[in-house]
């Protein structure tokens, strides 16, 4: 998404030492190395995937994630003739390179790198919006660096459909379409009129033929500039110069791709992009994207969010966004816990900085396949982590939530209608194996409730004696020191009369109604 030192859409407008395999997870499941949100050449990345492929094996990862840009082409053009009077720009995309050559470049990697996953994906700003004027000075694009993850669709058609501003196949029919083709309407007289005009009279320089002649030739003209200007006919569900339509077209792209199988996923939500750019007499253009943490409370149905990348971010903090969505959740709502995912945003290896290791999500899925990686995604069989200064990786020994001769670990649910204490139990070591100042946490719901620094390896076993069982419940680790930053996804704990938390609904309404921003309200 953004690039070091330079900006994604500032770019666009201007035309490692190897580490141990991660800890195997107790439950018997495989560990996986996954680079998430990777850019090839196929849209604004500089590597070809083969090569991609090439690095990703070299640096011992087990799961390519693409996250080809779907469409990047923009327009902005002059009221009431924004079609004719238009300034058209596009950049490499997915659209560009073709859907099915995409795909088919997928698979006959894949074919060549039989030991390296590869899942194709995209990301996707569905809407942006102009406000302001040239004639002003003060010409405004927003948001076209609010950007979506869209995981695991294998059909064309699939994303031929996506709605997004900029995918002409995702362009529908309605009252504007009919609206768009009144100008054809003025072919009728044309007609009329040509084929009552006198040709001999013309010869004659008859002054009622002229009259009709000027006539025929000023409608025709009129209905061919009306016409190229309300072209194409077909309309997008939401304009680019309406602000007001907030979160609508994220949530229409969240529910399609969903129903459509992918696995979807909130990037970068606070990192923030802004440039401007001089366009000498006809003024400046503002390009910017502002954070936007408030979009994890004001969509659903989403699988989960990138919480971890090499940007600042608060949604991850105890008692933070994170947190408050996972209380706001019921039993019966659990498929829609939101997932934390790590995210490299991988364009090349130009990027300071950047590399395909230096953020990894390791999944731990029940089978070695793409469908077996997208379903632990899914339900947050996964934990994330970053390169530190040392160029090592904290690694997951251990995390587990035991009671009463049960032990569950990342993802799944422990059954809250026993006795006892619930015993938690963490280990985090360095994957060099070497010993790095670190600290580690202990998070229940919100709440930190053990903290301990000292050097790798790092073991904690509690027992939880303060937890309230009349709700429900979740844990989830964190580590940060030399060695980088680990998060993992939670481990839930359900209540034992089977309702949801009061506390934490409230406080997701108060944040539904704090984050909002007056476009997001609209």
């Amino acid at each position: 998404m953004r690039r070091a030192g330079l900006t994604m859409v500032t770019a666009l407008f201007y035309v490692a030492a190897m580490d141990t395999a991660a800890a195997a997870p107790e439950t018997g499941q495989h560990s996986l190395r996954a680079a998430i949100h990777v850019h090839s050449t196929m849209s604004t990345g500089s590597l070809s995937l083969e090569s991609l492929a090439r690095r990703a094996e070299e640096q011992q990862l087990d799961v390519l994630i693409l996250s080809e840009n779907l469409t990047l082409r923009y327009d902005y053009g002059l009221q009431p003739l924004e079609g004719l009077l238009k300034y058209h720009i596009s950049f490499p995309s997915v659209m560009e390179y073709g859907i099915r050559q995409f795909l088919d470049e997928v698979r006959s990697v894949q074919h060549r790198h039989p030991n390296l996953i590869i899942i194709p994906g995209v990301e996707v700003a569905p809407h942006y919006y102009w406000t302001g004027s040239l004639l002003h000075g003060d010409l405004t694009m927003h948001n076209a660096q609010r950007n979506l993850l869209v995981i695991g669709l294998e059909k064309a058609e699939d994303y031929e459909q996506l709605p997004a501003r900029g995918n002409a196949g995702s362009f529908t029919w309605d009252r504007q379409s009919f609206i768009n083709g009144l100008p054809l309407l003025l072919l009728v007289p044309v007609a009329w009129l040509w084929k009552s005009q006198d040709s001999r009279r013309v010869g004659r320089g008859g002054a009622g033929s002229r009259v009709r002649l000027v006539l025929v030739v000023f409608l025709l003209l009129t209905s061919v500039a009306l016409t190229v200007n309300a072209w194409p006919m077909k309309t997008p569900a939401y304009s680019s110069y309406d602000a007001t339509v907030g979160y609508r077209p994220y949530q229409a792209l969240i529910d399609q791709a969903v129903e459509r199988g992918a696995v979807v996923f909130w990037s970068m939500t606070e990192a923030r992009d802004f440039s401007r750019h001089s366009f000498g007499p006809l003024g400046t253009v503002t390009i910017k994207t502002e954070p936007h943490p408030e979009a994890l409370v004001l969509t659903k149905n989403y699988t989960g969010f990138g919480g971890l990348y090499q940007d600042a971010r608060r949604v991850v903090t105890p008692g933070g966004v994170w947190d408050q969505l996972l209380g706001a959740r019921t039993g019966r709502e659990q498929g829609q816990f939101p997932t934390v995912i790590g995210e490299v945003a991988f364009h090349g290896t130009t990027d300071a900085g950047k590399d395909l290791d230096r953020v990894y999500t390791i999944v731990q899925p029940s089978e070695r396949t793409a469908a077996g990686v997208v379903a632990a995604l899914k339900t947050g069989r996964a934990y994330t982590v970053s390169r530190g200064d040392h160029h090592s990786l904290f690694q997951l020994d251990e995390f587990r939530v035991a009671n009463d001769g049960q032990s569950v670990a990342m993802g799944e649910t422990l059954n809250g209608n026993t006795s006892g204490d619930f015993i938690v139990r963490v280990g985090v070591s360095a994957s060099d194996g070497k010993s790095y100042q670190a600290k580690l946490r202990v998070i229940r719901s919100g709440q930190v409730i053990r903290q301990i620094e000292g050097r790798t390896p790092l073991h904690i076993e509690l027992a939880d004696r303060e937890a309230q069982r009349g709700t429900w419940l979740n844990y989830r680790v964190e580590a940060v020191g030399n060695s980088g930053e680990l998060l993992t996804n939670p481990i839930y704990v359900s209540p034992a009369d089977g309702t949801r938390s009061s506390h934490f609904h409230g406080n997701a309404d108060r944040l539904r109604n704090t984050t909002q921003s007056p476009v997001a309200r609209s």
